[in-house]
């Protein structure tokens, strides 16, 4: 049975690090108590604060305005950076990043710049349990949950890596974030309030666990819940998704009807279009049908290819259509399509794949 613990995380403010580090994803309030007991007055937990998460410092022994000898005394806790094991640059000017955490396990994270923001594709988990059958993490398995700073370094070091500043954060890269939801709320309050993102800049992104959803409401966040739909009725998404034998449609929609209630927050669903598959007009119909006078919004993502499955991308023919469908229906609806395909850095390729892993980074 799945640990039912969502609503036991603590609140940001209340973290410490733990003696011996990491101290990557503590609040400054944290960061002063951690040096107050270290013997050092207040105002190094300022210092600590602005050297970690604005200068980007990876060791305590780089902050040269901490006094020499505490530096030394000090320079085996681990501030919580990961290294870069691999970096892939697509000709859409995604940046795709392998990270090698300290037990030598590999997670990717993926960088999306336009004129006005960049986007960070984090993902939560080393691998994901979920196995959906169109999805490249899934194929891998399942490995271990991420904690709190391997998840914030992932935006730090996207950040660093394009000199500009991280404006929106997508939870859609590896892994089920529902399933790791200590860390994944931890760092959405350390992205916000010590990075500087807004909460209505980040995305949640879920395939649906029983219960979950309305645990997730509890905590009043204010970022947006995507749930990971794929298909029209239970058959077929049991077909895509085998975790959703348990836990049919009616009930996902339900607890997401609870959710947009209890948090006034529309939610948006993500639907992976697959030729010939879940592309027809009568699935458009049958969606429709779900949606009926529901606050939410549908993503519609154009399927991208993996070797793993043979799936096929709809023409756009079918795509629009298949909007077309929906708009008529009243459904409030958009297309999106994923950067960084040619660099297997797109929704449903991300993976710490054994060529990557005996890359250098480049």
């Amino acid at each position: 049975m799945l640990a039912n613990n969502l609503t036991q995380s603590s609140d940001h403010q209340d973290q410490r690090p733990p003696a011996a580090g990491p101290l990557l994803g503590a609040s400054l309030e944290a960061l002063t108590a951690w040096a107050q007991q270290h013997s050092q007055p207040a105002y190094r937990g300022k210092q600590l604060h602005q050297w970690i998460y604005q200068k980007g410092a990876r060791s305590l022994t780089e902050i040269s305005v901490l006094p020499k000898q505490w530096r030394q005394a000090v320079a085996h806790i681990p501030i919580g950076r990961s290294a870069l094991h691999y970096r892939s640059e697509a000709p859409d000017g995604a940046v795709k990043f392998l990270l090698k955490l300290t037990d030598n396990q590999v997670i990717e994270t993926v960088g999306i710049p336009t004129a006005k923001r960049l986007t960070v594709c984090v993902s939560s988990q080393v691998g994901c349990p979920m196995a959906c059958n169109f999805c490249a993490t899934g194929k891998g398995g399942f490995i271990r949950n991420l904690q709190t700073h391997e998840i914030v370094d992932q935006v730090l070091t996207v950040q660093e890596d394009f000199q500009r500043r991280v404006s929106h954060i997508v939870f859609m890269g590896m892994g089920e974030p529902l399933l790791n939801p200590d860390s994944v709320i931890a760092a959405i309050h350390c992205l916000n309030q010590d990075v500087g993102i807004s909460q209505r800049s980040i995305t949640l992104s879920t395939v649906g666990i029983p219960g979950r959803i309305q645990q997730l409401a509890a905590h009043h966040l204010q970022v947006t819940l995507a749930v990971s739909l794929h298909a029209s009725n239970q058959t077929q998404r049991e077909q895509l998704i085998p975790s959703a034998r348990p836990y049919r449609i009616e009930a996902l929609l339900d607890e997401c009807r609870d959710y947009v209630r209890l948090t006034g927050r529309r939610v948006t669903f993500e639907y992976i279009l697959l030729a010939g598959l879940n592309d027809c007009p009568e699935h458009a119909a049958e969606l429709a049908s779900h949606l009926r006078g529901f606050q939410s919004h549908i993503n519609l993502i154009p399927y991208n290819p993996i070797a793993e499955a043979d799936y096929k991308r709809p023409s756009y023919k079918r795509i629009r259509a298949f909007v077309q469908q929906l708009e008529t229906r009243n459904i409030a609806v958009s297309v999106r399509y994923s950067r960084g395909l040619d660099k297997e850095a797109a929704c449903g390729q991300l993976r710490a794949s054994v060529a990557d892993q005996n890359s250098p980074a480049h």
